[in-house]
């Protein structure tokens, strides 16, 4: 049976008092008000990685994901943080590909491969992001093309190694712009991708694979998103910056 999983993606947001507010406000939340058997994974900035570890040691259901990493394991890459360093603090998941990292820093899909691969190697389990620009949407074959972003980045795999890969698709057109894919558009989608992964690696292995929904799922929505018998949960941004939103997001996957 597969995973439920609720990432909470802070990206680049809260100082250090924030931060420590925020996370204490989750933690005592989610232990107090969350039953079911869903994992929560918190990405707050880098900065505030060893804190969160630490914070969240006692509580089993709450883990950390860092929001980056870096394709070598070490080197002359100043500002960079490594897998190996993520692991050495405890991080357990990292996510990969997301949109804003592909259109901002311009990561492509044969980079990517090279991060998932140094993720895995140390233990860190990637949650690789998927989705589609709404130009592509409306014009474009979508469903070829996120296949294709999942097909360069993670079929190298062995079926063994991408058993410890979480997929998240986020439809760019639905980031940050108010709008949200229906649950069935999300849904056809994750059928898509549950396909696509059945076709490498099978079908067992694919029904094993969690895939989250990310595009602006929040406290409204995400009971009839998670609803959908292909979507395992959801990558959330706005809503995980605000603790009793996050929570209800999370009960809305138990």
């Amino acid at each position: 049976m597969r995973k439920k999983i609720v990432a909470g993606n802070w990206k680049m947001n809260k100082t250090a008092e924030e931060a420590q507010t925020l996370l204490s406000e989750v933690i005592a939340l989610i232990n107090d008000e969350v039953t079911g058997q869903v994992e929560v994974v918190l990405c707050p900035p880098a900065l505030y990685l060893p804190i969160a570890v630490q914070s969240t040691l006692a509580y089993e259901r709450i883990s950390i994901g860092a929001q980056n990493c870096h394709e070598k394991a070490s080197g002359a890459y100043t500002g960079e943080i490594s897998a190996p360093m993520l692991r050495s603090i405890g991080v357990q998941y990292v996510i990969l590909g997301h949109s804003e990292r592909r259109q901002y820093f311009e990561e492509t899909n044969a980079q990517l491969a090279e991060k998932v691969n140094i993720a895995l190697e140390n233990g860190v389990k990637p949650i690789f992001c998927c989705g589609e620009s709404r130009d592509l949407r409306e014009n474009g074959d979508y469903i070829a093309f996120v296949k294709n972003q999942i097909t360069e980045s993670l079929f190298h795999l062995s079926a063994e190694s991408f058993a410890n890969v979480v997929i998240a698709y986020e439809p760019i057109w639905a980031i940050g712009t108010g709008l949200t894919a229906s649950s069935a558009q999300a849904q056809d989608m994750h059928f898509e991708i549950r396909q696509h992964i059945a076709s490498q690696f099978g079908v067992e292995v694919a029904q094993d694979t969690t895939i989250l929904y990310g595009g602006s799922a929040n406290e409204k929505n995400a009971a009839e998103l998670f609803a959908q018998p292909d979507v395992d949960g959801g990558l959330i941004g706005g809503a995980s910056l605000k603790a009793k939103e996050f929570t209800i997001v999370v009960q809305a996957n138990q």
